[in-house]
C-alpha cells in the first residue's frame, strides 16, 4: 500500500491545501493529513476543530486519514510506516525552506519528500493571509470550502463580539 503524509497547521484549510491533498490522493493509496501542533502558536481554530473541517472537506476523496501530531514529522511517519511527505510549493521562496526540511527529514529517517507545484490559482494563498483579509472584512469565500468559510466567519464574529467559543 502506497502511503504519504501532507503535513501542516491548516488553520484553516484552504482550497490551496485541498488542491495538494487531492492531487496526492490520486498518487497514493492512503494520504494522512497531519495537523501539526505547535504549542508556541495560538491558532484561530482548535486542533480538533481543524481536524473536523479537514475531514468534511476531504470526505469525498475516500482515502484520507486526518490526524494530529505534536513532535517531529519523521516520528509521525515512522510510527505509521509512511515513506513519503507531500508538500506544495507556491513560489521559489518556499523551495529554499522546504528543501532544507526535506534534506533534514531524509537524513533523520530516510523519508522522502515529494514537491508538487501549487496550482497557479492558489500560488498566493496561505491560511494566515486568508485570516487577515477576512478579519478586515475582505471576501475570502472563493478561497475556502463553503463550510470552512462559514466556520471562519463565525469564529471572527465571536472574536469581534468577545464571545469566543474555544
Amino acid at each position: 500500500m502506497r502511503r504519504a503524509v501532507c503535513p501542516g497547521s491548516f488553520d484553516p484549510i484552504t482550497n490551496g491545501h485541498l488542491d495538494i491533498i487531492g492531487r496526492a490522493s490520486r498518487l497514493y493509496d492512503v494520504v494522512h493529513v497531519a495537523v501539526m501542533i505547535n504549542q508556541s502558536k495560538q491558532g484561530l481554530f482548535t486542533v480538533d476543530e481543524r481536524m473536523e473541517l479537514i475531514r468534511a472537506a476531504t470526505a469525498d476523496y475516500g482515502n484520507i486519514v486526518v490526524e494530529s501530531h505534536h513532535g517531529l514529522l519523521v516520528d509521525f511517519c515512522k510510527d505509521r510506516d509512511i515513506p513519503a511527505i507531500v508538500k506544495g510549493l507556491r513560489a521559489v521562496s518556499d523551495f529554499d525552506y522546504e528543501l532544507q526540511m526535506a534534506q533534514m527529514n531524509n537524513g533523520l529517517s530516510g523519508v522522502e519528500t515529494l514537491f508538487i507545484p501549487t496550482n497557479p490559482t492558489y500560488s498566493f494563498l496561505s491560511s494566515s493571509l486568508v485570516k487577515e483579509v477576512a478579519a478586515w472584512g475582505g471576501d475570502v469565500a472563493h478561497l475556502l470550502p463553503e463550510h470552512v468559510h462559514a466556520a471562519l466567519s463565525a469564529r471572527l464574529a465571536e472574536r469581534k463580539s468577545g464571545t469566543q467559543g474555544n
